[in-house]
């Protein structure tokens, strides 16, 4: 087991990691902007290291300055939590390289799911059912053209590289298709660095249904069952759930095995999730796979009772897993409190907290790096907290968070705390009668 983990981010994932190491026995080290001084992670890990000033280049996606912190306090493996530098090749390999074992995915993993269109490739092989559209990157407008009337409109052109809807058009009539095209390669050229693009059938109001895995060093992999992401503002999650009110014991089942041979298909070491969209007829395809922990982990953890940064971080460590497949035993519901003004188009509102009441009870869970006194940065990603909700049923779990959010007290910025109250009174989303255009109609 390792002696010492350097948590390479910030906030809530850093602190939730730390909470995990100091239970296995292991010492932490932080890593911080100077915009991070006074963050939690910062104050309850045994050490920390700042490495440079605010933005993210200078600071956390900076990878010689992550690798001398881990260097001088001789740290012996690097947990990358989410974003930043979690998924990114390079950063793996490099850690190989320096003797630091990365707790994540190999750079030969990243690099295969990475890459949308390569992914969708390695899930064909390994016959895991994918949306159609073209075969890896196109090359032209009128390739695109000839794919497009193949697969019928309407068609989605996605940015190979891309993510959080960036470098991404859904085209209705081909007249449109060549103006998507040169819209989405200029935004994902910019967002980037590679303006590659595919072209995908597009599923009209699907359901976004993501399957939990875990695999081993020594080729078993198992999956823990399902979370609906449906709830989505600008392909961004703000509400997660598991079970899915959609879902069956037979799509479980056929998505967990879907899900497995996709982990299999690239002999997949650690915790990551399987994406897919599942349509009206629970017909389900193969989106993407996040080789790392996801914001919404939590949800999983509480439903079958598990810590799945214990988990990461024992898989890393060469211990095998058991290899069971989970399935739900309660119902619990994530919504993201983030620092934003919902009556403004979710401005971003960074600032400083002037009070803070946390809400408590049984069955809530509270993940956040947020106290009363914190000044929220305006570098980063809005999000200050992730609010969960457990009980035994949906209809309970909706009236728990329902409650929590009503005890919540966030003063000093905006938070999307009103918007998820209201949320938690809609009929809609009561019914779970949601799919990922819910929101375009939402009356906030």
């Amino acid at each position: 087991m390792f002696k010492k983990i350097l948590i390479a981010n910030r906030g809530e994932i850093a602190l939730r990691v730390i909470r995990t190491c100091k239970e296995m026995g292991i010492q932490t080290v932080a890593v911080y902007s100077t915009a991070d001084k006074d963050s939690l992670h910062v104050r309850f890990a045994d050490e920390a290291v700042c490495i440079g000033p605010a933005p993210s280049k200078e600071s956390y996606l900076s990878m010689p300055r992550i690798i001398a912190a881990a260097e001088i306090t001789n740290a012996d493996a690097i947990h990358p939590g989410y974003g930043f530098l979690s998924e990114n090749a390079q950063f793996s390999r490099i850690c190989q390289e320096n003797g630091i074992k990365f707790i994540g995915a190999s750079p030969e993993m990243i690099d295969a799911m990475g890459n949308k269109s390569m992914a969708k490739t390695t899930m064909k092989k390994a016959k895991v059912p994918v949306i159609p559209g073209s075969d890896g990157v196109i090359t032209s407008v009128a390739e695109a053209k000839k794919i497009a009337k193949e697969i019928k409109y309407p068609v989605i052109v996605k940015a190979s590289a891309g993510g959080g809807g960036r470098g991404m058009r859904v085209v209705w009539e081909e007249g449109n298709l060549e103006e998507a095209i040169e819209s989405a390669k200029r935004e994902s050229g910019a967002a980037f660095g590679n303006d590659a693009l595919y072209l995908e059938k597009y599923i009209e109001d699907p359901r976004h249904i993501e399957i939990q895995i875990v695999g081993d060093q020594f080729g078993k992999v198992c999956h823990l069952s399902e979370r609906d992401c449906s709830v989505q503002r600008r392909h961004q999650k703000l509400v997660e759930e598991t079970p899915s009110p959609f879902m069956t014991k037979d799509l479980r089942k056929k998505m967990g095995e879907a899900a497995i041979k996709a982990a299999k298909a690239v002999n997949y070491e650690g915790v990551g999730t399987v994406e897919f969209l599942v349509d009206k007829h629970r017909d389900f395809y193969f989106m993407e796979m996040n080789t790392r922990i996801q914001v919404e982990h939590t949800i999983t953890e509480e439903v079958i009772n598990f810590d799945l940064i214990r988990e990461q971080i024992k898989v890393a460590a060469g211990i095998k897993i058991s290899g069971k497949n989970y399935e739900p035993q309660l119902h619990a519901i994530q919504c993201r409190i983030n620092a934003e003004d919902p009556y403004a188009d979710f401005r971003p509102s960074p600032g400083t907290i002037t009070n803070f009441h946390s809400p408590g009870g049984h069955g809530i869970r509270i993940d956040t790096h947020a106290y009363a006194g914190y000044t929220i940065p305006p570098n980063y990603d809005s999000m200050i907290g992730k609010l969960i909700a457990v009980a035994q049923t949906r209809e309970e779990a909706i009236a728990k968070m329902k409650r929590a959010l009503e005890e919540f007290v966030i003063e000093g910025i905006k938070t999307t705390i009103p918007f998820h109250i209201k949320l938690m009174d809609n009929k809609t989303f009561i019914n779970g009668e949601i799919t990922t255009k819910f929101i375009e109609t939402f009356e906030f």
